[in-house]
Protein backbone atom coordinates (compact mmCIF):
# COMPACT_ATOMS: atom_id res chain seq x y z
CA UNK A 1 0.00 0.00 0.00
CA UNK A 2 3.36 2.00 0.08
CA UNK A 3 1.92 3.77 -3.42
CA UNK A 4 -1.05 5.71 -1.61
CA UNK A 5 0.34 9.24 -1.35
CA UNK A 6 0.21 11.03 1.73
CA UNK A 7 1.47 14.90 0.10
CA UNK A 8 -1.30 17.20 1.93
CA UNK A 9 0.27 20.28 1.57
CA UNK A 10 -1.86 22.74 -0.14
CA UNK A 11 -2.29 23.92 -3.64
CA UNK A 12 -0.20 27.00 -3.10
CA UNK A 13 2.29 25.42 -0.76
CA UNK A 14 5.32 26.40 -3.54
CA UNK A 15 4.28 30.01 -4.43
CA UNK A 16 3.61 30.91 -0.46
CA UNK A 17 6.78 29.91 0.36
CA UNK A 18 8.51 31.63 -2.16
CA UNK A 19 6.64 34.92 -1.05
CA UNK A 20 6.79 34.13 2.61
CA UNK A 21 10.99 34.32 1.97
CA UNK A 22 10.69 37.90 0.33
CA UNK A 23 9.05 38.93 3.02
CA UNK A 24 11.87 37.60 5.32
CA UNK A 25 14.30 39.59 3.60
CA UNK A 26 12.16 42.68 3.40
CA UNK A 27 11.47 42.82 7.31
CA UNK A 28 14.99 42.11 8.44
CA UNK A 29 16.94 44.71 5.92
CA UNK A 30 13.52 47.49 7.86
CA UNK A 31 14.81 45.70 11.22
CA UNK A 32 18.32 46.43 10.66
CA UNK A 33 17.53 50.47 9.15
CA UNK A 34 15.02 51.00 12.17
CA UNK A 35 17.62 49.90 14.78
CA UNK A 36 20.60 51.83 13.52
CA UNK A 37 18.24 55.28 12.84
CA UNK A 38 17.24 54.60 16.42
CA UNK A 39 21.04 54.79 17.29
CA UNK A 40 21.96 57.45 15.18
CA UNK A 41 19.11 59.80 16.34
CA UNK A 42 18.94 58.81 19.80
CA UNK A 43 15.39 57.68 19.29
CA UNK A 44 14.07 54.76 21.99
CA UNK A 45 11.10 54.69 19.52
CA UNK A 46 12.88 53.91 16.67
CA UNK A 47 15.19 51.10 18.52
CA UNK A 48 12.00 49.87 20.08
CA UNK A 49 10.00 49.15 17.27
CA UNK A 50 13.09 47.87 15.37
CA UNK A 51 13.32 45.36 18.08
CA UNK A 52 9.76 44.61 18.00
CA UNK A 53 10.30 44.09 14.07
CA UNK A 54 13.05 41.86 14.96
CA UNK A 55 10.84 39.56 16.70
CA UNK A 56 8.45 39.90 13.66
CA UNK A 57 11.59 38.46 11.52
CA UNK A 58 11.95 35.56 13.46
CA UNK A 59 9.16 34.70 13.37
CA UNK A 60 8.54 35.44 9.70
CA UNK A 61 11.71 32.85 8.89
CA UNK A 62 10.14 30.21 11.37
CA UNK A 63 6.81 30.28 8.86
CA UNK A 64 10.01 29.95 5.96
CA UNK A 65 11.88 27.20 7.37
CA UNK A 66 7.93 24.82 7.66
CA UNK A 67 7.14 25.74 4.28
CA UNK A 68 10.60 24.39 3.37
CA UNK A 69 10.40 21.29 5.95
CA UNK A 70 6.95 20.23 4.88
CA UNK A 71 7.99 20.65 0.92
CA UNK A 72 11.49 18.13 2.22
CA UNK A 73 9.61 15.27 4.22
CA UNK A 74 6.25 15.27 2.33
CA UNK A 75 6.90 11.81 0.93
CA UNK A 76 8.68 10.72 4.42
CA UNK A 77 6.85 7.78 6.19
CA UNK A 78 7.87 8.76 9.54
CA UNK A 79 5.00 11.32 8.76
CA UNK A 80 1.19 9.10 8.68
CA UNK A 81 -0.81 11.33 7.53
CA UNK A 82 2.05 13.63 5.77
CA UNK A 83 3.43 17.21 6.67
CA UNK A 84 0.56 19.36 5.97
CA UNK A 85 0.19 20.35 9.12
CA UNK A 86 3.68 21.39 9.90
CA UNK A 87 2.58 24.89 8.66
CA UNK A 88 -0.32 25.16 11.34
CA UNK A 89 2.58 24.17 14.27
CA UNK A 90 4.70 27.20 13.01
CA UNK A 91 1.24 29.01 13.11
CA UNK A 92 0.82 28.22 16.61
CA UNK A 93 4.16 29.14 17.67
CA UNK A 94 3.77 32.74 16.01
CA UNK A 95 0.43 33.32 17.15
CA UNK A 96 2.09 32.79 20.41
CA UNK A 97 4.93 35.03 19.37
CA UNK A 98 2.04 37.68 18.50
CA UNK A 99 0.24 37.50 21.82
CA UNK A 100 4.36 37.99 23.57
CA UNK A 101 4.66 41.08 21.19
CA UNK A 102 1.08 42.64 21.89
CA UNK A 103 1.52 42.25 25.71
CA UNK A 104 4.98 43.95 25.83
CA UNK A 105 3.94 46.65 23.42
CA UNK A 106 1.14 47.03 26.13
CA UNK A 107 3.27 47.26 28.90
CA UNK A 108 5.54 49.41 27.56
CA UNK A 109 3.19 51.75 26.88
CA UNK A 110 1.48 52.07 30.31
CA UNK A 111 4.78 52.57 31.40
CA UNK A 112 5.39 55.47 29.28
CA UNK A 113 1.65 56.91 28.91
CA UNK A 114 2.81 57.69 33.10
CA UNK A 115 6.41 58.39 32.34
CA UNK A 116 6.61 60.38 28.95
CA UNK A 117 9.82 60.49 27.27
CA UNK A 118 11.31 62.93 24.50
CA UNK A 119 10.79 61.71 21.14
CA UNK A 120 12.78 62.53 18.02
CA UNK A 121 9.63 63.48 15.99
CA UNK A 122 10.25 64.11 12.52
CA UNK A 123 12.88 61.42 12.46
CA UNK A 124 11.01 58.78 13.87
CA UNK A 125 8.20 59.67 11.11
CA UNK A 126 10.12 59.61 8.39
CA UNK A 127 11.50 55.60 9.10
CA UNK A 128 7.84 55.08 10.49
CA UNK A 129 6.21 55.53 6.72
CA UNK A 130 9.56 53.76 5.20
CA UNK A 131 8.55 51.10 7.81
CA UNK A 132 4.82 51.06 6.95
CA UNK A 133 5.57 50.87 2.99
CA UNK A 134 7.13 47.67 3.75
CA UNK A 135 5.06 46.26 5.52
CA UNK A 136 2.34 47.15 2.49
CA UNK A 137 4.33 45.62 0.05
CA UNK A 138 5.17 42.51 2.44
CA UNK A 139 0.88 42.02 2.76
CA UNK A 140 0.71 42.59 -0.46
CA UNK A 141 3.07 39.78 -1.63
CA UNK A 142 1.28 37.18 0.88
CA UNK A 143 -2.19 38.26 0.11
CA UNK A 144 -1.96 36.98 -3.43
CA UNK A 145 -3.58 33.43 -3.67
CA UNK A 146 -5.18 34.80 -0.36
CA UNK A 147 -9.02 33.23 -1.45
CA UNK A 148 -9.92 29.68 -1.90
CA UNK A 149 -11.89 28.09 -4.67
CA UNK A 150 -14.50 26.29 -3.28
CA UNK A 151 -17.80 26.46 -5.22
CA UNK A 152 -20.71 24.15 -3.39
CA UNK A 153 -19.31 24.17 0.49
CA UNK A 154 -18.76 26.95 3.10
CA UNK A 155 -15.78 25.28 4.71
CA UNK A 156 -13.44 28.56 3.92
CA UNK A 157 -12.18 29.53 7.58
CA UNK A 158 -10.74 25.75 7.71
CA UNK A 159 -9.09 26.09 4.68
CA UNK A 160 -6.63 28.67 5.41
CA UNK A 161 -3.04 28.00 4.96
CA UNK A 162 -2.43 28.92 8.30
CA UNK A 163 1.32 29.75 8.16
CA UNK A 164 0.96 32.32 5.39
CA UNK A 165 -2.04 33.34 7.57
CA UNK A 166 0.68 33.60 10.14
CA UNK A 167 3.02 35.32 8.59
CA UNK A 168 0.43 37.98 7.01
CA UNK A 169 -0.73 39.08 10.86
CA UNK A 170 2.47 39.35 11.60
CA UNK A 171 2.98 41.70 8.44
CA UNK A 172 -0.28 43.67 9.66
CA UNK A 173 0.27 43.61 12.90
CA UNK A 174 3.68 45.61 12.05
CA UNK A 175 1.72 48.09 9.49
CA UNK A 176 -1.13 48.82 12.43
CA UNK A 177 2.10 49.71 14.94
CA UNK A 178 3.31 51.75 12.33
CA UNK A 179 0.37 53.58 10.95
CA UNK A 180 -0.51 54.68 14.84
CA UNK A 181 3.06 55.47 15.13
CA UNK A 182 2.70 57.42 12.36
CA UNK A 183 -0.37 59.18 13.88
CA UNK A 184 1.20 59.51 17.17
CA UNK A 185 4.14 61.23 15.97
CA UNK A 186 2.53 64.13 14.07
CA UNK A 187 0.13 64.59 16.59
CA UNK A 188 2.92 64.85 19.10
CA UNK A 189 5.30 67.26 16.59
CA UNK A 190 2.35 69.53 15.76
CA UNK A 191 -0.27 69.78 18.81
CA UNK A 192 2.23 68.44 21.70
CA UNK A 193 -0.25 65.61 22.19
CA UNK A 194 2.75 63.30 24.03
CA UNK A 195 0.26 61.23 26.00
CA UNK A 196 -1.31 59.84 22.02
CA UNK A 197 1.65 57.85 21.58
CA UNK A 198 1.35 55.82 24.33
CA UNK A 199 -2.08 55.52 24.05
CA UNK A 200 -2.13 54.53 20.08
CA UNK A 201 0.62 51.81 21.54
CA UNK A 202 -2.32 50.28 24.02
CA UNK A 203 -4.79 50.60 20.95
CA UNK A 204 -2.45 48.58 18.49
CA UNK A 205 -2.08 46.00 21.55
CA UNK A 206 -5.18 45.37 21.88
CA UNK A 207 -5.60 44.49 17.98
CA UNK A 208 -2.52 42.68 18.05
CA UNK A 209 -3.99 40.42 21.05
CA UNK A 210 -7.42 39.48 19.14
CA UNK A 211 -5.30 38.59 16.31
CA UNK A 212 -3.22 36.12 18.20
CA UNK A 213 -6.23 34.47 20.14
CA UNK A 214 -8.03 34.12 16.89
CA UNK A 215 -4.94 32.37 15.33
CA UNK A 216 -4.17 30.44 18.36
CA UNK A 217 -7.74 28.95 18.32
CA UNK A 218 -7.69 27.73 14.62
CA UNK A 219 -4.45 26.43 14.62
CA UNK A 220 -4.73 24.77 17.90
CA UNK A 221 -8.33 22.98 16.36
CA UNK A 222 -6.32 21.51 13.47
CA UNK A 223 -3.40 20.37 16.07
CA UNK A 224 -5.99 18.66 18.11
CA UNK A 225 -7.79 17.10 15.25
CA UNK A 226 -11.35 18.95 16.54
CA UNK A 227 -13.82 17.95 13.65
CA UNK A 228 -15.87 20.87 11.12
CA UNK A 229 -19.14 19.99 12.34
CA UNK A 230 -20.58 21.10 8.38
CA UNK A 231 -18.65 18.95 6.99
CA UNK A 232 -19.39 16.06 9.02
CA UNK A 233 -23.02 17.01 8.70
CA UNK A 234 -22.30 16.64 4.68
CA UNK A 235 -20.69 13.36 4.76
CA UNK A 236 -23.59 12.39 7.10
CA UNK A 237 -26.32 13.28 4.62
CA UNK A 238 -23.98 11.62 1.23
CA UNK A 239 -23.62 8.50 3.37
CA UNK A 240 -26.88 7.68 5.02
CA UNK A 241 -29.54 9.95 2.30
CA UNK A 242 -30.50 6.97 -0.18
CA UNK A 243 -31.65 5.44 3.62
CA UNK A 244 -29.73 2.25 3.11
CA UNK A 245 -27.16 2.82 5.73
CA UNK A 246 -26.11 3.92 9.27
CA UNK A 247 -23.24 5.78 10.79
CA UNK A 248 -22.03 4.06 13.35
CA UNK A 249 -18.92 5.85 14.29
CA UNK A 250 -17.68 9.00 12.49
CA UNK A 251 -14.00 10.91 12.70
CA UNK A 252 -12.53 13.54 10.34
CA UNK A 253 -10.06 15.90 10.84
CA UNK A 254 -8.02 17.79 8.75
CA UNK A 255 -4.14 16.60 7.46
CA UNK A 256 -3.40 20.00 5.70
CA UNK A 257 -4.76 23.47 3.83
CA UNK A 258 -8.59 22.82 2.28
CA UNK A 259 -7.74 18.28 3.13
CA UNK A 260 -9.45 16.34 5.54
CA UNK A 261 -8.96 12.74 6.54
CA UNK A 262 -12.27 10.42 7.42
CA UNK A 263 -12.98 7.19 9.01
CA UNK A 264 -16.26 6.27 8.62
CA UNK A 265 -17.74 2.95 9.95
CA UNK A 266 -21.53 2.02 8.53
CA UNK A 267 -23.68 -1.06 8.67
CA UNK A 268 -26.30 -1.49 6.22
CA UNK A 269 -25.51 -3.89 4.31
CA UNK A 270 -23.82 -1.70 1.80
CA UNK A 271 -20.57 -2.14 0.24
CA UNK A 272 -17.84 0.20 0.95
CA UNK A 273 -16.99 0.92 -2.83
CA UNK A 274 -20.46 2.33 -2.51
CA UNK A 275 -19.96 4.17 0.37
CA UNK A 276 -16.96 5.75 -1.38
CA UNK A 277 -18.71 6.68 -4.74
CA UNK A 278 -21.42 8.59 -2.57
CA UNK A 279 -18.76 10.77 -0.83
CA UNK A 280 -16.65 11.86 -3.77
CA UNK A 281 -18.78 14.89 -3.74
CA UNK A 282 -17.33 16.03 -0.74
CA UNK A 283 -13.91 17.27 -1.75
CA UNK A 284 -13.07 18.50 1.34
CA UNK A 285 -11.90 14.80 2.23
CA UNK A 286 -8.50 13.54 0.63
CA UNK A 287 -8.11 10.14 2.28
CA UNK A 288 -11.40 8.22 3.53
CA UNK A 289 -11.16 5.10 5.75
CA UNK A 290 -14.21 2.96 5.15
CA UNK A 291 -15.38 0.40 7.75
CA UNK A 292 -18.36 -1.32 6.79
CA UNK A 293 -20.55 -4.06 8.96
Amino acid sequence: MSGHSHVFLGERHDANARRTLWVVGLTAAMMVAEIVAGHVYNSMALLADGFHMATHAGALAVAAAAYAFARRHAEDRRFTFGTGKVGDLAGFASALVLGVIALGIGVESLGRLFDPRPVAFLEATVVAVIGLAVNLASALLLSDGHGHHHHDHDHHHHDHDNNRRAAFAHVMADALTSVLAIVALLAGRYLGWLWLDPAMGIVGAVVIAFWARSLLRDTAGVLLDTTDPHLEAEVREQVEGPGDARITDLHIWRVGPGAHAAIVSVTGGVEAEAIRRRLVPVHELAHVTIETR
